[in-house]
């Protein structure tokens, strides 16, 4: 297995990073929000019809 951010072999110790300098980096990335999952705008309507859909809890 090789790191997601320098490719080299990962360590055991910080799988699946190679050092602790790479899971940091990572981390990083993911606090400044540098990682995202692209999505569409929901439509006003789109949003009213999954909250009827959505179980609600007693």
């Amino acid at each position: 297995m090789t790191c997601p951010i320098c490719t080299k072999e990962a360590a055991e110790r910080y799988r699946p990073f190679c050092s602790r300098r790479c899971a940091d980096v990572d981390l990083g990335k993911w606090l400044t929000g540098s990682y995202a999952i692209p999505a569409e705008a929901a439509e006003p309507d789109d949003l009213d019809e999954a909250i009827k859909v959505t179980p609600t809890r007693q």
